[in-house]
């Protein structure tokens, strides 16, 4: 679908799923769908300011999401209220779904951090991941889902990473 396509919704509903269970659900504005990446834009959609240590999202900050519908992940640019990049949240997830305006991502629990120059890069929620279970209910799942951390993490380090999202 083309999102120049007269009958194409211009804003989509994000869902977040994870455990079987809708974890947030938030409207973003499609900006491109090539019939394989999926990109939308919304403001921070959590509520006031949450502090990973690492990085802040805050009220203002402006996340471009990238989804792939033949990919196990996602990843979203994050950017301030001025426009300055703070970097990348990576979601290990299955791929996504676009049916009608909603756009459905099933979260894994693993995530990788890129800063905006490149110069950390973590790994989270590893523990998260072991706890859930996956391994044993759906082996395929959870080895696609290491795959697709160690390739983001791959390019996170080696310089390609943008690259992918051009």
């Amino acid at each position: 679908m083309s999102v120049n396509s007269p009958d194409a919704p211009r804003t989509v509903e994000v869902v977040l799923v994870k455990s079987g269970r809708t974890k947030i659900r938030y409207p973003a504005e499609l900006l491109a769908d090539d019939g394989i990446r999926v990109t939308v834009r919304a403001p921070w959609a959590g509520e006031g300011m949450r502090d990973f240590g690492f990085v802040r999202f805050e009220p203002g900050d402006v996340f471009t999401e990238y989804y792939w519908r033949d990919r196990w992940y996602a990843v979203k640019e994050v950017r301030d209220a001025e426009g300055v990049r703070k970097g990348w949240y990576c979601d290990i997830t299955r791929p996504a779904t676009l049916s009608g305006a909603e756009l459905v991502v099933e979260d894994l629990d693993l995530d990788l951090w890129r800063s905006a120059d490149g110069t950390d890069v973590l790994r989270l929620d590893e523990d998260e991941f072991a706890a859930s279970g996956l391994a044993t209910t759906d082996p395929r799942a959870a080895t696609a889902a290491r795959i697709a951390l160690d390739t983001l993490e791959l390019l996170a380090r080696e310089g390609d990473f943008e690259a992918l999202l051009g």
